[in-house]
């Protein structure tokens, strides 16, 4: 019996507003516990949420980046629940009337292109955090009330690789469109995944579990995988799936049961009778469409077909956000777009995979990175000083007309150094030079390599090699 999987996806994602979304107290992350909360978002009687625009802003972005349609009418309900991080007892959200309905985002997965539909995108508030130390549960409120959209998918995913390439591609069209920072190691974006196993062409589904609050693309692709294992395995030995709600262990890299779902919760749904319902006019919606920044497919065709860049380097250029907007500078600070592109892509990118650098945090503008790229463009210093001077502009956050003073690594074309260099090379080196005169020019590149390597860039390549065959042809 081949056994096939089913996944469905919701993710909730953190907007990036200033403020909570029914009251004014800092959205941003971290802070004392319980410092940035107020009677509103901590749920004390008689307060009355406001609700935040600029978070329906948001949410109306998402959806045009997903190709949803925009409800004009929306409202506001309340999902009941009993939990110690809701200190409501109910949270906001959105249950009949989301903002956004329908919609598809195509992705790259197991060398094919795939739709992935969208069923709706909702806004609601998020709760707060439970912190267990030593048998004892603190509650954290700085996280409730921060305005979250949820995006919950269709169940068109039959694979891990699908599921993260979806995730991924959600994360960094949020970021560019500017309602989410993706930020995972924050909790910005979370994951829950409803996945089940039936016989491939089967009309009926089997059970589902739902594996919650997965924050990591290694760690949803790990859940993934082990619960379609796992499942797997049951359904071979003839045992039950049964539909519960599941903890993913990312130690042991094993999912555990977290409460049992045999019955649908009844959340008792009814509209918040304190914030009234939304209309949007057709003026508003194409303001806010409008609004939208350039997405990561249109720089992709912008680097390709404008600035002739590879299409490797601008795939690994759009695939960071802040790599991208530092290239975008930099282009505009110095107009050399294929080399910028290629220092980035290669040196630049290869410190940041070493740990070296953050490319949320460069210590450096996209300025000083032009200015680095125009220095060994015009020839002022050599291409492989150029890598030294980043690595101390990673280190120091010096500017490279300093660091190339400090480490004196200016090309100063002094003719009399090269020749003299060149005449040291060409001595200790007899059997090259004769096997060069000889007639096998070959041997040229490893005497061009050991004068460079013994000029350590003081000297410009044209100018040494300009020298080196002026004494191997004399």
């Amino acid at each position: 019996m081949k056994l096939y999987p089913t996944i469905g996806l919701e993710i909730h994602a953190e907007l990036l507003t200033q403020s909570k979304v029914f009251c004014t107290c800092s959205a941003q992350f971290g802070g004392e516990p319980n410092s940035r909360c107020c009677p509103v978002c901590s749920g004390l009687p008689g307060t009355l949420p406001v609700l935040n625009a600029k978070a329906v802003e948001y949410i109306i972005k998402a959806g045009y980046i997903m190709n949803c349609d925009i409800s004009r009418f929306t409202k506001w309900d309340r999902k009941n629940y009993f939990y110690p991080d809701l200190p409501k007892a109910y949270q906001i959200s959105q249950m009949p009337r989301p903002v956004c309905l329908g919609g598809y985002v195509d992705i790259e997965s197991e060398g094919e292109t795939k739709r992935m539909r969208i069923n709706r995108i909702h806004l609601e508030e998020d709760a707060g955090k439970l912190v267990h130390q030593n048998r004892v549960s603190l509650a954290d409120y700085n996280r409730c009330g921060i305005p979250l959209i949820e995006i919950v998918t269709e169940p068109d995913f039959h694979s891990a690789q699908d599921v993260t390439a979806f995730f991924e591609k959600i994360r960094l069209m949020l970021q560019y469109a500017g309602v989410c920072d993706g930020r995972l190691e924050q909790g910005s974006m979370r994951c829950d995944v409803n996945i089940s196993l039936a016989e491939k062409g089967s009309d009926t589904l089997g059970t589902r579990t739902e594996v919650k609050n997965l924050n990591s693309l290694k760690a949803i692709q790990r859940a993934v995988e082990y619960e379609i294992y796992r499942q797997t395995e049951l359904i071979e030995n003839g045992e039950r799936v049964i539909q519960e709600t599941l903890h993913f262990n990312d130690a042991t890299g094993e999912t555990s049961s977290l409460r049992s779902k045999e019955d649908a919760h009844d959340y008792r749904y009814f509209p918040d009778p304190d914030i009234p319902p939304i209309i949007f006019t057709e003026e508003e919606l194409e303001q806010i469409r409008a609004d939208i920044p350039e997405m990561p497919q249109q720089r992709y065709d912008r680097y390709v077909g404008e600035y002739g860049i590879s299409p490797t380097d601008a795939s690994v250029i759009i695939n960071n956000k802040a790599i991208s907007d530092l290239f975008d500078n930099a282009v505009k600070a110095y107009n050399a777009p294929k080399p910028t592109a290629s220092f980035i892509t290669v040196e630049l990118m290869r410190r940041i995979n070493l740990g070296e650098a953050n490319a949320e945090e460069l210590p450096f503008a996209a300025k000083e990175l032009a200015r680095l790229i125009e220095l060994a463009e015009t020839g002022k210093i050599s291409k492989d000083n150029r890598k030294v001077i980043l690595r101390e502009m990673l280190s120091s956050g010096k500017a490279p007309d300093d660091v190339a003073e400090e480490l004196q690594l200016w090309i100063k074309e002094d003719n009399a150094l090269i020749e003299k260099t060149v005449d040291e090379i060409l001595a200790a080196n007899p059997t090259p030079v004769e096997q060069y005169r000889s007639g096998q020019t070959k041997v040229f590149g490893f005497l061009m390599g050991q004068c460079n390597k013994a000029l350590k860039g003081s000297a410009s390549p044209a100018a040494i090699k300009q020298m080196l065959e002026k004494k191997l042809n004399s």
